[in-house]
């Protein structure tokens, strides 16, 4: 060791972010390790790293009659307070130590770069990271994020997309390990969290808080809806996150690599809501059951394919990102159910802020009536107040 190898670890510090102290600490350990090996080691003993000259010195440490310290492993910590240190460092010990020394002295390098990462890391769960992709096996991709590698497994991968070596993608972070064998920051392609991240990125008012992002349902690769709803006077929400011409939709699109989104207006009023969220299906009725969160859906003939999306997936995001349970039936289906609609011109016109349409049964729509009128803001119960 000398002067040059003090040089090495200082610019390992500088590149790695890793403290020159940790590092002269892993070193003094490795060293030590080393001497306890050679055959003429002594029970007690300190290996010492000059930090400006790099001199290493092997020291015995001798204790007071009857006060010596019993080991029960090669971890024990001593009290060397008592000892007195006679130098006793080998001939060729610069020899061993160079042998013995170097895989030690990377394996406490890379754990301590993983101890770093992991302090660095465990704070962003949910930001979004830009990465190139270095390779793939059946595991997972690994990727560069710049200061260190981290990997998308299989699990977290959309199944349409194909990860090629020089790839440039963004992915969310998802979990941080200590684990000494794989890289430590797990990424996810596939969360619903991705989707919210990327619409921060292109769209400004979502940033600055104008515009909130109520909830997100996703089917990687296929299909997501998104809510969102204005906190500013003049802010149109959906527009917001369109942008001019599509231009911000469209950015969040391509990275997603063709990924379709429907933005739906979040709605207080849930017969509202839930008919958006069927978009781009026509909706004509919404009855709802509050008690079972339940809503049977009324649709024109010719929409009935498209509310219910292919495989049934326009209906399943539409279910989860509402929160309600959502029975899609088109005008045929109701008839052919012998279902009776009356009006609320059967029962008093009472003005008590509730919608007077009466649905199935005879049960009354249990929406808020729009100011100045007995019926709510579905076109349907709009049109029998003429």
């Amino acid at each position: 060791m000398n002067k040059e190898t003090i040089e090495a670890l200082r610019q390992i510090e500088k590149e790695k972010s890793i403290p020159f102290d940790l590092l002269i600490e892993a070193l003094e350990d490795a060293l030590h390790s080393a001497y306890q090996k050679t055959p003429h080691a002594v029970p007690f003993s300190e290996v010492t790293l000059d930090r400006e000259t790099g001199e290493i010195r092997v020291f015995e440490l001798i204790f007071p009659p009857g006060q010596e310290p019993q080991l029960e492993d090669e971890e024990t910590e001593i009290d060397t307070s008592m000892a007195e240190r006679q130098e006793i460092t080998p001939e060729d010990f610069g020899r061993i130590a160079a042998q013995t020394a170097k895989q030690v002295i990377y394996q406490r390098i890379r754990e301590a770069e993983q101890g770093i990462v992991f302090h660095e890391y465990s704070n962003r769960i949910g930001e979004i990271v830009t990465g190139i992709v270095q390779q793939s096996d059946s595991r997972y991709t690994l990727v560069d994020l710049g200061r260190v590698e981290a990997r998308l497994p299989k699990s977290e991968q959309v199944p349409t997309e194909r990860y090629e070596h020089g790839m440039r993608l963004k992915a969310v972070i998802k979990e941080v390990s200590q684990n000494p064998k794989e890289p430590p920051i797990i990424l996810s392609r596939r969360s619903e969290e991705l989707v919210r991240r990327l619409f921060e990125l292109e769209v400004p008012e979502i940033a600055d808080g104008l515009v909130e992002i109520v909830g997100v349902a996703r089917e990687p690769g296929y299909r997501s809806k998104i809510s969102v709803v204005s906190h500013s006077d003049g802010v149109d929400p959906v527009g917001a996150c369109v942008g001019p011409r599509g231009s911000r939709v469209r950015m969040v699109v391509s990275e997603l690599r063709g990924e379709k989104i429907d933005i739906i207006p979040f709605d207080q009023e849930p017969a509202r809501f839930v008919a958006k969220s069927l978009s781009p299906a026509r909706v004509r009725e919404v009855i709802l059951d509050d008690e079972n969160r339940e809503a049977t859906v009324v649709v024109p003939d010719d929409q009935l394919s498209l509310a219910i999306g292919k495989d049934g997936q326009n209906a399943r995001l539409a279910n989860r990102l509402t929160g309600w349970k959502i029975d899609i039936k088109s005008e045929t289906e109701m008839n052919e159910d012998d279902t009776v609609y009356t009006t609320a011109e059967a029962e008093p016109q009472v003005v008590d802020g509730r919608c007077h349409y009466l649905g199935v049964g005879g049960k009354r729509c249990p929406n808020a009536a729009l100011p100045g009128s007995l019926y709510c803001g579905i076109s349907s119960h709009q049109d029998l107040g003429g």
